[in-house]
């Protein structure tokens, strides 16, 4: 189990909106979480009082000060169908923050943050707390086939996220559905020609974060190992207790002392992408 405390909290919905593609943001008062909460880790969300089993959603953003988390997520199963009719004033049982998040490497200051669909909210929530730091460079390359649910702003014809430039993080968006100002691609091809125009005396400077679909993160560990820079994957499964009793969520990891069963729930969900995807 992780050292760290995860806290069981009644968060009032503060707002839910809705977005093109059956997205959803939920905002929850849960202050104890909010205190806690870390780029890649999770709640573990009651998502109405008719189902007992959770389901984990990564933590999106956080304020420590005002007590909030917020999530976000695409509706398709039984859980996350019924959370969508969460009213703002009603309240949903939580525990959280669960996992280990991503580390933050002073020796690569460089940070590329690689985020697919509803595995936005790890990365987004990692350039939120490097943004203004002083000691990290972030720069954000997000993927969607659905319109994006940010508010977003065009820049010399390429969108970009608002709350990103208002951070002062570079935002860059690709889509494969056309979407009006993005790359006409993946992501992770667009990443790739962001790389490829770096110095390569500045390489071992480089650590790129990762959160999204299996072929996505995959996708991800052949940049990292073409280019051989550090990274990190944030994995998402499906899980049943989501604090390591189980084992329901245990994924084949390439560990220095050799091949394990790694927990994604209080192991990870963050692990070295050459763990996952060994090279």
């Amino acid at each position: 189990m992780s050292a760290d405390p995860v806290f069981v909290e009644e968060g009032e919905v503060l707002s839910h909106r809705k977005f093109p593609g059956g997205q959803y943001r939920i905002r929850l008062r849960t202050p104890r979480c909010a205190a806690a909460a870390h780029p890649g880790s999770f709640v573990h969300l009651r998502c109405n009082s008719e189902l007992l089993q959770r389901r984990p959603l990564s933590i999106m953003l956080a304020d420590a000060r005002e007590g909030w988390i917020e999530l976000l997520y695409k509706t398709g199963g039984q859980g996350l169908t019924l959370l969508s009719g969460a009213e703002p004033g009603s309240r949903l049982h939580s525990m959280g923050p669960i996992g280990h998040g991503f580390s933050l490497p002073e020796a690569r200051p460089i940070v590329l943050l690689l985020g697919g669909g509803v595995g936005i909210p790890p990365v987004l929530f990692q350039a939120q707390r490097l943004a203004g730091n002083g000691k990290w460079s972030p720069r954000l390359f997000l993927g969607s086939e659905l319109p994006f649910p940010f508010t977003l702003e065009m820049h010399g014809g390429e969108n970009r996220l608002r709350c990103a430039q208002r951070w002062g993080v570079p935002s860059h968006l690709a889509s494969n559905a056309g979407l009006e100002g993005c790359y006409r691609g993946n992501l992770t091809e667009l990443a790739h020609e962001w790389l490829a125009g770096l110095p390569r005396e500045r390489l071992p400077e480089v650590a790129v974060y990762a959160c999204g679909p299996t072929p996505m993160l995959e996708a991800a560990a052949v940049l990292a190992a073409e280019f051989g820079v550090y990274a990190e994957l944030c994995l998402e499964e499906y899980m049943a207790c989501a604090v390591g009793g189980c084992a329901g969520c245990t994924v084949e990891a390439h560990t220095p002392d050799g091949l394990a069963m790694k927990r994604v729930c209080v192991d990870g969900p963050v692990f070295p992408a050459s763990w996952i995807y060994p090279s």
